[in-house]
């Protein structure tokens, strides 16, 4: 089981954007068994809310229902718990490394990055329009097709 978390801020942008794109192109992949998702936060302002509805709608239109997602905040045991904790952007990975705790296992990458992506952040659409949230559904959706490949090549006994 690969298990990778997402993190941005708030947790009601970017981060479940991103889990609800990687969770449906793991499943479309036939991968569910084997990776898990899940997203959270670097700060507590959001927690227990759903995505912003901005987010909901933009994800919606794609096909993919993020509105039961809630956000939660980065905790210690997370940096065990996971494989990779994915970050948004280059500030949140910053404070993601800045509270590892001593033991931590997770290793700590920028999501495009680790996707094979590159240009490394995911702008955050919170102050902007709807289209910053559409500009952000194309870099995760990409990120979770090109992970899910990546996985998918990982696991060759899954069907093409």
């Amino acid at each position: 089981m690969t298990r990778l978390l997402i993190v941005c801020l708030g947790n009601i942008c970017r981060s479940p954007m991103a889990e609800g794109a990687l969770r449906a192109r793991i499943r479309a992949a036939g991968l569910d068994d084997v990776v898990e998702v899940d997203s959270c936060g670097t700060g507590d302002w959001h927690v227990g809310n759903p995505p912003d509805p901005r987010a909901v709608r933009c994800a919606a239109g794609h096909g993919v229902d993020i509105s039961g997602l809630r956000a939660r905040t980065l905790v210690t045991s997370d940096y065990q718990a996971f494989d990779v904790l994915l970050c948004a952007d280059a500030s949140t990975a910053r404070i993601v490394r800045s509270r590892a705790p001593d033991g931590a296992t997770a290793e700590i990458a920028l999501l495009l990055d680790w996707a094979g992506q590159g240009g490394g952040n995911v702008p955050d659409p919170y102050t902007g329009d709807a289209a910053g949230f559409e500009t952000v559904w194309t870099l995760v959706d990409d990120a979770a097709r090109a992970i899910a490949a990546r996985q998918r090549r990982g696991r060759p006994s899954v069907p093409a």
